[in-house]
């Protein structure tokens, strides 16, 4: 059984001199390890376009990071972190990104036990210009939503009250006293960049740039896709001068990307749950694509995988109700009745939302890609080196078979930089 696997044999030693803690002056600069059906390569990620198969398709997670960390100060002195994972009321990110008055969330709280009940509060000002005006952060830095640093003519207050617990985490109820802004706005000016906890350091100044692609659009994600922090705009003409056409699609990446495997078989994790959203002309254009499809970051490899099984749903239940579309945990592993072609689930899926009118398929995943899983519409991957016994070093291992620890040692030996802000990686599958 798959999910019987140990996490034990998914564990590799990373020095911690081989975590970059800071990324490369420049993102295209990074190293790029190629495997390509058991051959491993060193290039730069410069190269990558002319080590694409020809005719490729990539496939890009454009979301954004929020600055989803709230630090508030108690009259005590007391300090509450607050992290916003995804929005509840309303549990949409656009409507809850644009209330103007209170909004309620599901968050991490961090020094929950010096959190009575009693409403937290943070005073925030406005400048003359409409800019905020960030008191210091517990780094010492402040926003850079204005550009001129102007003197605060009033004072916004936003306040946050403990609802109660919520699946692993808390519901926080945010208000504030000024409907000119919206809680978009207000996260911009008031929150922090969540970058990841194993840099063990807090977000400084350059985070707020580096630590997005320089194509997100949609906010959402409190971590970035960071297989798609190495590319450039000149990347990207490379890309165009060799006819390698580029979808975007948009997984909300949440913080239990990070968490470990804790327990001692795979089948013992519950997988975190994230929001997607893909069009119909992207799915169309999956469909008629006669080349590889490459995923950049394996929240695009989770999305693409998830809409081959919504589509094999629709096939075995054509009268589906559309709010059942998501895709559970071992979903992909159970009731295999028959073997459908990825682009004939594809195509079920793209005539259920032609039939329904829909753009836009907005649902979400709860995948767990782990070795033994077949893809079935990624033939390669883009993507970053993993922690140890992580889901993301599984799936990894679900494309490379045994050959992950190969390829993991030979980045060591080769002095490759590891993790989040670390170099990158490109698999070719046959």
């Amino acid at each position: 059984m798959l999910n019987s696997l140990s996490i034990q044999d998914f564990n590799y030693d990373l020095p911690d001199d081989s975590v970059a803690k800071y990324p490369l002056s420049e993102r295209d600069h990074s190293k790029l390890l190629v495997w390509n059906n058991n051959i491993i390569e060193d290039h730069f990620f410069t190269d990558l376009p002319g080590l694409l198969p020809e005719g490729s398709m990539l496939v890009f997670n454009n979301t954004r990071v929020i600055r989803a960390r709230l630090h508030f100060t108690k009259s005590t002195g007391a300090k509450i972190e607050v992290f916003c994972l995804e929005p509840t009321t309303p549990n949409d990110y656009v409507l809850s990104f644009a209330q103007t008055a209170s909004c309620r969330w599901k968050c991490i709280v961090g020094n929950l036990k010096r959190w009575k009940g009693e409403l937290l509060r943070m005073e925030i000002g406005l400048t003359a210009t409409g800019c905020f005006v960030v008191p210091p952060r517990n780094d010492g830095s402040t926003s850079d939503s204005c550009n001129d640093v102007a003197r605060p003519t009033k004072l916004l207050t936003l306040t946050a009250e403990l609802i109660g617990e919520l699946d692993g985490g808390f519901e926080v109820e945010f208000s504030w006293n000024n409907p000119e802004y919206t809680f978009s706005e207000v996260l911009e000016a008031a929150g922090n960049i969540p970058i990841p906890p194993y840099l063990n350091r807090e977000s400084e100044e350059i985070d707020l740039a580096v630590y997005q692609t320089v194509y997100s659009k949609i906010k959402g994600s409190v971590a970035a896709p960071t297989a798609g922090l190495h590319f450039t705009d000149g990347v990207f003409k490379s890309l165009e001068e060799l006819n390698i056409s580029c979808e975007e699609l948009t997984l909300h990446v949440g913080a239990g990307t990070f968490q470990p495997v804790k327990s001692d078989t795979i089948g013992e994790h519950r997988m975190h749950t994230e929001h997607f959203s893909v069009s119909k002309t992207t799915i169309d254009r999956l469909i008629s694509h006669p080349g590889k499809v490459i995923a950049v970051g394996t929240t695009s490899v989770r999305t693409l995988e998830s809409l081959y099984w919504i589509g094999c749903k629709i096939i075995r239940n054509p009268q589906i109700k559309l709010d059942h579309l998501s895709v559970t945990q071992w979903e992909p592993y159970q009731d295999i009745t028959q073997n459908i072609e990825g682009k004939e689930a594809l195509r079920a899926l793209s005539t259920l939302m032609l039939v329904n009118s829909i753009i836009t398929l907005e649902t979400s995943t709860q995948i767990m890609i782990v070795p033994g899983y077949e893809f079935r519409v990624i033939a390669g991957l883009v993507t970053n080196f993993h922690q140890p016994q992580s889901t993301l070093l599984l799936l990894i291992s679900a494309i490379l078979g045994e050959d992950w620890q190969r390829v993991y040692q030979h980045a060591l030996d080769s002095g490759y930089r590891f993790l989040s802000y670390g170099d990158a990686n490109l698999y070719i599958k046959k």
